[in-house]
């Protein structure tokens, strides 16, 4: 059963990412291939420079009571849109700002379904 969650989560994150590329304009995704593949690139940096990224960024998403936090997960979308092989492109930092957070209430969503 673990196995079986983990790959749904995964494919439940890469529908989000796809959806968001939907709606965001500057944000691209070629295929839901691509999502999946992105979803996965995605999930290494945020296990790998994440948690160090968010850590350094503590002090000032207190200061912001969280709002910050968008600016880091904008910031991690545009690192994992780099690793991404092809397909997946974030354009501006504006636009990753929007879509961290149209991918953070899709995701929130999908999981309240899903799960």
């Amino acid at each position: 059963m673990p196995l079986l969650h983990l790959l749904l989560a995964w494919f439940v994150s890469a529908l989000a990412l796809w959806l968001m590329a939907r709606i965001v304009p500057g944000i691209e995704v070629r295929n839901f291939a691509t999502a999946l593949v992105a979803a996965a690139v995605l999930a290494i940096v945020n296990f790998t420079i994440g948690w160090m990224v968010t850590l350094v960024a503590l002090p000032l998403t207190f200061l912001t009571f969280g709002l910050f936090q968008l600016a880091v997960d904008a910031f991690l979308l545009k690192v994992a849109s780099i690793f991404t092989p092809a397909g997946f492109k974030v354009h501006g930092i504006w636009n990753a700002i929007l879509g961290a957070l149209v991918l953070t209430i899709l995701t929130s969503l999908l999981r309240l379904v899903v799960f």
